[in-house]
Parts: structure tokens; sequence; C-alpha cells
């Protein structure tokens, strides 16, 4: 190796750190963003709650919660998640308009996507459990890219194999043996 090439690996490394830097403050700028846009909306609709902002594997994570149980959070979630899911598009939506970044964060309201989330690994266990059981394939119900994306690694840590097939609202999982 020569002093030249020794030189461009350490530009690389210098590179490469500033963009992980730049990355980071990003998501940072972007968590604030949304945290200052998701606070209007709370005033306005006059909602007690509190914002936390993380940033892990490369995504921003909102949660919105409250030291009492209110009726106003819970509306925020909404059916199945409906609204949670509206509010976390229009807060992208929002974090595009000041930032001119397309944000992959997520929205979480009182807790709905961690407990979501383990309902999505008992769906994702019973489907394999189904498949050992007959064989051939299951067909889940249909659900977000989200859900869709936990379900794909939970059926792929135990070992098997799913694909989403159909369009828009019917777009779902279909698990199979390897």
């Amino acid at each position: 190796m020569t002093a030249e090439s020794h030189v461009e690996l350490a530009d690389d490394d210098a590179t490469a750190v500033e963009e992980a830097s730049t990355g980071a403050s990003r998501l940072e700028e972007e968590g604030d963003v949304a945290a200052d846009y998701l606070e209007e909306l709370l005033d306005i609709a006059d909602i007690d709650g509190d914002i936390d902002i993380e940033v892990r594997n490369g995504r921003t994570y909102i949660s919105v919660v409250s030291e009492e149980e209110t009726a106003g959070l819970k509306n925020l979630v909404g059916h199945d998640g409906e609204v949670l899911e509206a509010l976390q598009e229009l807060t992208r939506l929002s974090v595009l308009s000041a930032t001119g970044n397309r944000s992959r964060l997520v929205l979480d309201i009182t807790g709905y996507r961690d407990e979501r989330n383990g309902e999505l690994a008992k769906i994702a266990q019973d489907a394999v459990d189904r498949v050992k059981a007959d064989g051939g394939s299951v067909a889940l119900a249909p659900m977000g890219a989200y859900e869709r994306k936990i379900v794909h690694d939970a059926i792929a840590d135990l070992g098997f194999v799913s694909e989403s097939e159909g369009e828009g609202t019917d777009r779902h999982i279909v698990v199979t043996a390897q």
C-alpha cells in the first residue's frame, strides 16, 4: 500500500464520520421539527401530553405520553391505529416541508406501537405454527407497511419465509416454510 492510497483511506474514513455526524444531526433536526408540530397540534386540541424524541437505528422515534390516562390521547390513536398512522404521515409531511428531506420517523402515542408489536409477534408465531402443522402457506390479514415489516422480521427470526402480496389496502403477508 502506498502512502497515497493510505491518505485516500483516511479521507474516506473522515467522509464516513462526517456523513454519520450529518445523518445524526439531520435526524435530531427531524425530531425537533416533528416535536414542534405535535406540540402545536396538542395545544390546538387542548390535549395534555409529553413528547419524547429518540434516535436509533437510523430513524427518529417520537412518543407522545401522559402521566394520566386521557381520552384525548387515546382518540389520537383511533381504531386499529388509523388516526395514529394519519398523524404520523402528517408529521412526516411537516418535516419534509421544514427541512426538504423525506422522513421515516415513527410516531407512537400512549405506547400503542409497543403493545401492537407484541400482538404482531403473536400473529407471526401463530402463522408459523399453522404452517408447521398444515404445511403449505398461510395468508394473513391485510396490514400497513410498517406492521408488515415487523411481521416479516419476526417470521424470518423464526426461520420461515414471508412475502407481501396484493395491492393497496389489500396488501398482506403470505407465510411459507423454507
